[in-house]
């Protein structure tokens, strides 16, 4: 995260508004709750873990045990467990 100096971006009024409260701290203004991306959507790894999931729910209908999954997917039985039930 890079820093931009506030006198850079911020009209002057509200510079002097946000310095009646802090002056010379970093301060983080966070992006809005919508704006905002969700765990592992930069690094794709969300995605990854979508299709294992949906790999292990359909092997399990084909009739693959817990014990089977586990084992292939290196998973515990109750991490199994969780994804054959969840949806």
């Amino acid at each position: 995260m890079k820093y931009i100096k506030a006198n850079n971006i911020f009209p002057e009024e509200l510079l002097e508004q946000i310095q009646k409260y802090v002056q010379g701290e970093l301060v983080y203004i966070p992006k809005p709750e919508g704006v905002r991306k969700k765990w592992g959507e930069n690094s794709g790894h969300r995605v990854y873990l979508d299709h294992r999931n949906s790999q292990i729910r359909e092997k399990f209908l084909v009739g693959l045990s817990m014990d089977e999954l586990s084992e292939e997917f290196c998973l515990s039985i109750e991490s199994i467990k969780r994804i054959v039930y969840s949806k």
